[in-house]
């Protein structure tokens, strides 16, 4: 017992040990889709992102590194049996910050590390009604946010990303008014997120 004990704590430190010093690349793919059919109105939304980031590993467990952020988002409001027509709002955000990683190994195959992310973030949203472009606006602020996730190793430091999401902190202030809008969000369960990384 003591001798498999000894073999598997061997096999965790080298696992680890192999990622010291190497340079983090990867990125995230996430998707979500809500629909809300009710008698007198129809909601649908949309969100595609793609987060790309590189870091480089100092540590067993700790990576650091600068992290980018691209979303769209869709949705649309029409109202049943009047002749209003749909309307439709399109979000664009662009996210610039830096990232800090803490890993755990639980194997030579599986880890869990949580990545905290902060940084800069740029909005532009546009507005139509049936088709036609209403109004547009641009808003700038702050991201800070924590993320847990579960890394498969496949081979030779390759391996995919698994976040189901997070918590985080969001600022945005606009420029068409003097709005400024703060956003907590603690999401688990709402939305998946699927990253492929690689360590040279």
């Amino acid at each position: 017992m003591k001798k498999m004990l000894l073999i598997l704590a061997l096999a965790m430190f080298s696992f680890a040990n192999a990622q010291k010093g190497t340079v983090l690349v990867g990125g995230n793919i996430g998707y979500s889709s809500e629909n809300i059919d009710q008698e007198v109105e129809s909601r649908k939304s949309n969100l595609f992102s793609f987060s790309p980031k590189v870091g480089y590993q100092f540590h067993d467990n700790w990576t650091v590194g600068v992290e980018f952020g691209l979303s769209s988002s869709k949705s649309s409001l029409s109202l049943l049996n009047n002749n209003l027509g749909e309307s439709e709002s399109k979000f664009n955000t662009l996210k610039v910050g830096a990232f800090l990683r803490y890993t755990i190994p639980l194997s030579e195959t599986f880890s869990v590390f949580a990545d905290l992310g902060v940084g800069f973030q740029n909005q532009k949203d546009k507005s139509y009604n049936t088709g036609a472009l209403v109004s547009t606006s641009k808003a700038d602020g702050i991201y800070a946010g924590i993320t847990p996730s579960l890394f498969i190793n496949m081979k030779k430091g390759f391996g995919l990303n698994f976040s189901i999401g997070g918590l985080g902190y969001e600022t945005l202030s606009f420029d068409t008014s003097d709005t400024n809008v703060r956003t907590f969000y603690f999401n688990f369960g709402k939305t998946v997120n699927i990253g492929v990384s690689k360590n040279f």
